[in-house]
């Protein structure tokens, strides 16, 4: 999985990068497809922003963004909304396979 970390009106420091880098670390667990994630954080209004586009296979694109005060709590809310979204479409991917075949869906009594 490739993963980029850019800024807008900011500097990126090294602790951003780990921070945003070991949330990252997280996601091939809900959906192991996912090819890339860029990450931008920046200043909107004097308020910091991230912005997370996530792309897996089969065009699937997933994209969370978030404003707050602090820029550390802005990229936990904002990757974790991204989380939801990955751990949403797993689910329903999932949930539209048919059952096994050695498996019934009727159950005998």
């Amino acid at each position: 999985m490739k993963v980029s970390v850019h800024a807008r009106h900011v500097e990126v420091t090294d602790a951003m990068r780990q921070h945003v880098e070991s949330r990252i670390a997280k996601l091939p667990r809900y959906l192991g497809s996912l090819q890339s994630v860029e990450v931008i954080l920046g200043m909107d209004a004097d308020m910091p922003m991230v912005e997370a586009v996530a792309t897996a296979r089969r065009k699937s694109i997933f994209v969370a963004s978030h404003r707050h005060e602090d820029m550390y709590a802005c990229i936990d809310q904002c990757l974790h909304k991204l989380e939801e979204q990955v751990r949403r479409h797993k689910d329903r991917v999932r949930d539209h396979q048919k059952p096994p075949h050695g498996e019934s869906t009727e159950q005998s009594s």
